[in-house]
């Protein structure tokens, strides 16, 4: 006679389960899960329930993990064991670009301008639109506390800097 035994934690792996889909998500960034932890605002050990899936996150979570990885909310719990009435209830669009990210983007787009050599930008305007760069990213640097976001400034500024 066989008996009964449960799987704990009770809810199904591989590529149906949102815990795995967070810990593939953070190992596909090279963050520790102490890395994401700081991120979003949790704990080393409540990273590690989520991605073990021995504790379900609430919508606040989803939502916050769906913006650190660059993520909508819902593109993050589609298709996984996320509850559909808790996935109802989640936003629509998060911010997926932090600050950095967003003015290094702009950064990039105006030197692509100044380097076009279809526009003949004076060398007068070029130094100052490389200045008020210069500026916004000592800006920047000086607020940002993310190791991996010092890291992109400096890689930018050398950009800036050739």
């Amino acid at each position: 006679m066989s008996t009964w035994e449960p799987r704990w934690p009770g809810r199904p792996t591989g590529a149906a389960s949102l815990a795995t889909r967070i810990g593939v998500h953070r190992a596909a960034r090279g963050w520790t899960q102490q890395q994401l932890a700081d991120r979003i605002g949790i704990t080393r050990v409540g990273v590690s329930h989520l991605e073990a899936g021995i504790s379900s996150p609430d919508a606040r979570t989803v939502t916050l993990l769906a913006s650190a990885f660059g993520l909508e909310p819902h593109d993050l719990a589609a298709g996984t064991d996320y509850p559909a009435a808790k996935a109802d209830r989640l936003p629509l669009v998060v911010a997926r670009r932090t600050e950095v990210e967003h003015q290094i983007a702009l950064m990039d787009a105006d030197l692509a301008w100044l380097d076009d050599d279809a526009v003949r930008v004076p060398a007068r305007r070029a130094d100052a639109v490389r200045a008020r760069w210069r500026t916004t990213l000592d800006k920047l640097a000086a607020e940002v506390h993310d190791p991996d976001e010092r890291t992109v400034l400096a890689a930018a500024r050398r950009r800036l800097d050739p």
